[in-house]
């Protein structure tokens, strides 16, 4: 699966604070990030897509098991990263035609 746009970055703030809501509750929250953990991933993987997706989904679903990673805000990361990447590579296609 392969995506062309950078997701929301609305949407990848609220998916990073639901991994961190578990911290709101002491105990409930390692049982609720073993239920969040698989479905962060696939969601993950649906938003990014290719390579990233693939990478941050296997990423994000081990960051969201293993107790105290979650503040890691790996959905805001990997968005910043597509964004400033598909930038660089515009800009770069911008230079190109500049120069001919």
């Amino acid at each position: 699966m392969e995506r062309k746009s950078t997701p929301n970055l609305i949407v990848c703030l609220v998916m990073d604070l639901i991994g961190l809501a578990s911290y709101a509750v002491p105990l409930f929250g390692e049982v609720s990030d073993v239920i969040w953990a698989p479905i962060s991933a696939v969601v993950f993987y649906r938003l990014f897509g290719g390579p990233v997706g693939l990478f941050g989904g296997a990423f994000n679903f081990i960051e969201e098991l293993f107790p105290g990673l979650d503040f890691i805000p790996t959905f805001t990361i990997a968005r910043l990263v597509v964004y400033l990447s598909n930038y660089w590579q515009e800009q770069g296609k911008k230079r190109i035609f500049n120069d001919l």
